[in-house]
């Protein structure tokens, strides 16, 4: 099948097209730039465009079978906040538009956290959100663009939903990969300390659990379908517990409490909006640490014969591809 996948250059879009390629799939990558895609598949087509630019996606989605739609702006802050609305709203309705024009199917990437925190629950792909409430502009963008997705469904659009957790693991270490970023950090003494007590759960997904279940999905699902791709529901002392057993590296000692975090990333973020200096931490991503956000793959399990890979293996697999990379000691 020949697939379109924008987003290559990212983490999650780079590696669900090398997946695509290693099973027999045409991959054409939809890139700003060339040369910033990392771990081009060999015989991958390239398609120069924006997300913002609808005539260069519909001329990459000329004569693709699918298109998965893994771009979208992650970061944390931006000064211009409509980059956000840009990016993961409007290009989702480009996306449909150039699916549309070529005949073929779209694979929306969603977030986890379009559909909200749980706080001591799991929801799955229908649960409906309890919270009104979005924290920031990336949650704001992405629960609108799930409610796009979702109409566009119901009007019969050959769009399928994948919700992938927190993923994690070997790959381009973009915005992201923020768990082994940080992960990195706490190996060079570089990370302040853990966000509260690190007992809120959240849905940790390895990366290569995430990108079989887009082949799976794109070889099996049925149109106007969604699906959950997580993995373990554990808490950062659980990922720096395994990551004390790969590596012998203590957990961070200091726990930092909310309201000093939140303080700390509100000056962060006011010097940001003043200045223009990038925060590395925001009192809205704080707030977003002290929910849980726990979710259940049973039905990419049952249908795509989804598989989740425990906690502890996923880190020592990500460890030992560090260290080949030289990020960490022997």
């Amino acid at each position: 099948m020949k697939v379109l996948v924008t987003g290559v250059t990212g983490f999650l879009g780079g590696r669900v097209a090398e997946a695509l390629a290693a099973r027999g799939h045409s991959v054409r990558g939809f890139v700003r730039d060339p040369k910033r895609w990392d771990g081009k598949p060999p015989a991958a087509e390239v398609a120069v465009g924006t997300m913002t630019d609808p005539a260069s996606l519909r001329a990459a989605a000329v004569g693709c079978e699918a298109i998965v739609h893994a771009a979208a702006f992650v970061k944390v802050w931006a000064k211009d906040k409509s980059v956000y609305d840009r990016v993961n709203v409007d290009g989702l309705r480009l996306a449909l538009d150039a699916a549309k024009g070529a005949n073929a199917r779209l694979i929306y990437t969603s977030s986890f956290i379009a559909l909200g925190p749980t706080d001591g629950r799991v929801f799955d792909e229908e649960t409906p959100r309890a919270s009104a409430i979005a924290h920031n502009d990336y949650e704001r963008t992405k629960w609108e663009a799930d409610r796009v997705a979702r109409e566009a469904a119901a009007g019969g659009a050959r769009i399928v939903r994948l919700y992938p957790g927190i993923v994690y693991g070997p790959g381009t270490l973009t915005a992201g990969n923020h768990v082994v970023q940080n992960l990195l950090l706490h190996a060079r003494g570089k990370l302040p300390g853990m966000l509260g007590a690190g007992d809120r759960k959240m849905c940790f997904a390895f990366v290569d659990d995430v990108t079989a279940g887009f082949a799976a999905e794109l070889e099996r699902a049925a149109d106007g379908s969604a699906y959950i791709l997580g993995g373990d529901n554990r808490t950062l002392v659980d990922l720096f517990a395994a990551f004390l057993k790969e590596t012998g590296i203590a957990p961070p000692r200091i726990k930092i409490p909310y309201a000093a975090a939140r303080l700390v990333g509100r000056l962060q973020r006011w010097r940001a909006e003043a200045f223009g200096v990038e925060p590395e931490l925001t009192d809205e991503v704080v707030r977003i640490y002290a929910h849980e956000w726990c979710y259940a793959s049973d039905r990419a399990v049952r249908e795509l014969g989804y598989r989740t890979t425990p906690l502890e293996e996923g880190v020592a697999k990500t460890v030992s591809w560090l260290r080949a990379r030289g990020e960490l000691p022997a």
